[in-house]
């Protein structure tokens, strides 16, 4: 991976390239992967890259959804694995939810490189090598899931999802959490909750939301199933919207200074 100084402003931002073209190399993330991650740098940028609030709220509900779940999967592509493979095995763990491969630019080779990836760094439950089932109304290769997988789960988390796909899933039943730094996108539109955000911090705060939970410091707070009974995607989309909104306002007073 190329040295990138730690005092250079756009230090982060400069090492998630870094690790898609290290993904590339790798034969584990596609070529076309860098276009995706290119765009959803952009809405980064918009947000002023932080986590907003309403992007806490949607973690919340996921973490609900996740931890209420009798059969929770996280569906794991190039990126993510390149991105965020520690983060999405640990979450993995804290949520009893086995990881699957699936991919849009599917090659056998790439999802064994991918499975073999997380398990390398200890994963022990990776799914999506031997696909046996088909995801109805897909006509391409994200059809294919493991059976006893994403075919059944009642719970999804998907991380940079396809839109056809999340709206497929839903129409089976499921759940569906997505991670999407575009608001505007047919995943966001069709999830049952979306994480507007980057990746690795979605994934690092879910972890987080997920252990204090778990631990039980938030009996305070609602109950699982009252914030997912409570969630509005569509409103907290709007909200994510507005505080876009209301930021380039304020970017664009700043520079009338100058």
């Amino acid at each position: 991976m190329f040295k990138i100084p730690e005092t250079h402003p756009r230090y982060k931002s400069l090492i998630k390239r870094e690790k898609l073209v290290a993904g590339i190399e790798a034969g584990i993330t596609s070529k076309q992967g860098l276009i995706a991650h290119g765009r959803g740098e952009a809405f980064d940028y918009l947000i002023g890259e932080r986590t907003l609030d309403s992007a806490w709220r949607a973690t919340e509900v996921a973490a609900a959804l996740l931890l209420a779940a009798k059969r929770p999967v996280i569906s794991v592509n190039g990126n993510v694995a390149a991105l965020a493979v520690n983060e999405i095995i640990e979450l993995s763990e804290l949520t009893n939810a086995p990881l699957e491969v699936n991919i849009f630019y599917r090659t056998e080779e790439r999802a064994m490189k991918i499975k073999e990836l997380l398990e390398r760094q200890g994963a022990r439950n990776v799914l999506g090598d031997g696909a046996d089932a088909t995801i109805p109304g897909i006509a391409h290769a994200r059809a294919r899931a493991d059976r006893e997988g994403i075919y059944r789960a009642d719970v999804v988390l998907a991380p940079l999802e396809d839109g056809d796909r999340c709206e497929a899933l839903i129409k089976m039943g499921k759940k569906v959490i997505t991670i999407d730094l575009n608001p505007l996108s047919r995943t966001s539109e069709h999830a049952t909750v979306s994480i507007v955000d980057d990746v690795e911090r979605a994934i690092r705060n879910l972890i987080s939301v997920v252990k204090e939970k778990k631990r039980g410091k938030d009996k305070g707070r609602t109950d699982l199933a009252d914030l997912v009974e409570n969630c509005n995607n569509k409103e907290n989309l709007k909200d994510v919207i507005a505080e876009i909104a209301s930021r380039l306002k304020s970017e664009g007073t700043r520079l009338k200074d100058f």
